[in-house]
C-alpha cells in the first residue's frame, strides 16, 4: 500500500503530461475540406489498422483522377500498373522492417529496435497492393472516413510526393508482402518520432482531417483519434 501510495502521484503526472503534450502537438483539421458538405459527392477511404501497422485503402479510379488532375503522371502510372483492381491498399514504412516482418509471428525485436532508434531515422518504402475484395483485410481494424472531393485531392498530391522517382518514374524496390504487390522507394526516414502511423496520418491531415501525432504513433490509438476528432467509427 505504501509503495501504491508514493506511485501513484507520479503515474498521475505522467498521465498529465503525456495529455498535455498531446493536446500542444494536436494538428486542427480544415473545414474548408473536412468533413465533406452536405449534399458533396464524397470519396470514401478507409485506415487499415493491424496490431502495429497501418495504411490507407484508397479506390484506384479517384486515385487517377486526383493524380492527373494534379499533373502527377508518376502516381498515374502507380495506377495504371495496378489496373486490374478496385482499390488500392497502400503503407509507409521502414525499409528493412518492413520487408521482412510481414506478419506478427515473423517479429524481429532487433529488427524493430533498430528501425525506431537509428540516430536521423532511415530509408523508407511505400507498399502498394491491389485490392479486389475487401475481405483480403477480415480480422483487421477498419475505419472508414468520406473526404470532399479537393481533400482527397490534397490526400493524392501528398502521396504522390512521397514516391522517390527516377527520371519522373516511381523507383520499383521488389515483390511486396501478399497478394498483387509491389515496394516503392519512398521519401522521408523512418524512426520513433515519424513511423507508418504518423504517415497515415498526415495523408488524412492533408485531406482536411484533425490528427494528432502522440496518439497516432500506434494504430489502435489513431483510430481512436480519427473517432474522437473526426466522427469516424473507430474499430
Amino acid at each position: 500500500m505504501r509503495t501504491l501510495r508514493r506511485t501513484a502521484p507520479l503515474v498521475l503526472v505522467l498521465a498529465a503530461g503525456l495529455a498535455l503534450a498531446a493536446w500542444l502537438t494536436a494538428k486542427a483539421g480544415d473545414p474548408a475540406l473536412y468533413p465533406p458538405p452536405p449534399g458533396d459527392d464524397a470519396v470514401t477511404v478507409r485506415l487499415v489498422a493491424n496490431a502495429w501497422h497501418s495504411g490507407l485503402l484508397l479506390p484506384r479510379e479517384a486515385l487517377a483522377r486526383a493524380a492527373a488532375q494534379a499533373g502527377s503522371g508518376a502516381l498515374v502510372g502507380v495506377t495504371e500498373r495496378f489496373g486490374a483492381y478496385p482499390a488500392l491498399e497502400i503503407g509507409w514504412g521502414d525499409a528493412g522492417f518492413y520487408r521482412a516482418v510481414p506478419t506478427l509471428g515473423a517479429l524481429d525485436w532487433r529488427l524493430a529496435l533498430r528501425a525506431l532508434f537509428t540516430p536521423g531515422g532511415r530509408p523508407a518504402v511505400l507498399h502498394v497492393v491491389g485490392i479486389a475484395d475487401a475481405s483480403t483485410f477480415r480480422g483487421a481494424g477498419i475505419v472508414t472516413l468520406h473526404l470532399s472531393r479537393a481533400g482527397f485531392g490534397r490526400l493524392a498530391a501528398a502521396l504522390a510526393a512521397a514516391f522517390t522517382l527516377r527520371d519522373g518514374r516511381p523507383v520499383e524496390a521488389g515483390p511486396g508482402l501478399y497478394g498483387p504487390s509491389l515496394f516503392y522507394e519512398a521519401q522521408g526516414r523512418f524512426g520513433l518520432f515519424h513511423v507508418c502511423n504518423h504517415w497515415s496520418a498526415g495523408l488524412l491531415h492533408a485531406a482536411g482531417l484533425p490528427v494528432t501525432p502522440l496518439l497516432d504513433t500506434l494504430p489502435r490509438g489513431l483510430a481512436l483519434d480519427l473517432a474522437w476528432r473526426a466522427g469516424a467509427q473507430a474499430p
